[in-house]
């Protein structure tokens, strides 16, 4: 996990110079971080970006303790492990490292809502696309019958065409990243659950 550091003394950084208690935690990979204009969309739930380049569900949990547990949030969104399967892992790994990530989330901050932004149908891994579509539905099948504290945020569906193909209109020009209207549909199916589930100030 090294190759991360950078990237997580970064979020160490910018934690000391915040200046404010952020109510809701963006965490996970690159699609995280790349959302520019998320403190604008979520302006209302004080939020902060914690999301750092390439990072898998795997590397999320390992760095738990330096870039999540040191804050108080009323609230977490995590999106993470489309990289884990373009690394190669399978999706029972990303499974179990989901089941690692609540629990710590729920040794930390007990029962606070939590929302897991499901994999997304990228262009640019089509060719795992079974994989994909898999480890979303064990992940929201955990999250329905067990961890009752979290939603499965389900952009997938949203994200193909009525033949399932991925809709080009919402990646950027590498077909693995988000474009501004991508963002867009993931600000609209994201924010009516956090305004169900936290105070908007």
């Amino acid at each position: 996990m090294y190759w991360y550091e950078d990237e997580v003394r970064r979020l160490e950084s910018e934690r000391s110079k915040l200046g404010y208690n952020p109510k809701v935690l963006f965490y996970g990979s690159s699609s995280m971080r790349m959302w520019s204009t998320l403190q604008k969309d979520f302006e209302p739930f004080s939020p902060v970006n914690l999301g750092f380049g390439g990072s898998t569900l795997a590397g999320c949990v390992w760095f738990y303790e330096r870039v999540v547990a040191p804050y108080k949030p009323e609230a977490i969104v995590l999106y993470a492990g489309d990289n884990d399967l373009g690394d190669g892992r399978n999706p029972e790994e990303v499974f179990i490292f989901f089941k690692q990530f609540a629990a710590d989330v729920h040794r930390t901050f007990g029962s606070i809502p939590c929302f897991f932004i499901s994999l997304k149908p990228s262009i640019a891994r089509w060719h795992l696309i079974e994989k994909f579509k898999y480890s979303n539905r064990i992940i929201e099948s955990l999250i329905v019958h067990h961890f009752h504290n979290w939603q499965f945020v389900n952009v997938y569906n949203q994200m193909i065409d009525a033949k399932g193909f991925p809709k080009y209109e919402y990646y950027s020009n590498d077909g693995l990243h988000l474009n501004a209207k991508g963002y867009e549909l993931w600000k609209n199916a994201l924010y009516p659950k956090l305004a169900e589930s936290i105070r908007i100030i």
